[in-house]
């Protein structure tokens, strides 16, 4: 296991109890280098959204904890912030929690003539992701490759 991912993953293992005692959801954790900076961004959700008190109640206490388990040597810059309205799905839970809701894929190169398409996200494995659509031809389900994919996000209507 990397390091980035050993963070991720002890950073989840720390975040899940603060967020169960607030109710919110954990959406992600990444931890990146950024330039000569690294990052530790965590996106929490719950129904209704999240506001800047709810970031900052988690911040506070997630900093507290792992400032007690001292597992990050880096210097780093902890994030805490809502995934936003069109947000990217990338790790399984994310798929899983948008199954039935509209998404917009784009693709690194056209396909069927297209580079991006939308859909209502019907299902997805380690090599498809299959949507639904009334603009498929003949309307119904369609599956494209993941190595197709550049990236799924929600679809967001103004």
């Amino acid at each position: 296991m990397s390091k980035r991912d050993e963070i991720e993953r002890r950073t989840e293992e720390a975040l899940l109890p603060i967020l169960d005692g607030f109710g919110f959801e954990l959406w992600d954790v990444e931890y990146v280098k950024e330039r000569d900076e690294y990052y530790l961004r965590v996106y929490i959700d719950k129904e209704g959204g999240i506001t800047i008190d709810d970031c900052v109640d988690v911040s506070r206490k997630l900093s507290d904890t792992i400032d007690a388990d001292d597992y990050i040597e880096d210097a780093y810059t902890l994030e805490v912030s809502s995934p936003g309205l069109g947000r990217k799905l990338i790790k399984d839970r994310e798929f899983d929690r948008s199954i039935g809701r509209d998404v917009d894929i784009k693709f690194y190169r056209s396909v069927d003539g297209v580079k991006e398409t939308t859909g209502k996200l019907v299902s997805y494995d380690s090599d498809t992701v299959t949507i639904g659509s009334e603009e498929n031809a003949p309307p119904g389900t369609r599956s494209y490759k993941r190595e197709d994919i550049a990236t799924v996000r929600l679809s967001v209507d103004f």
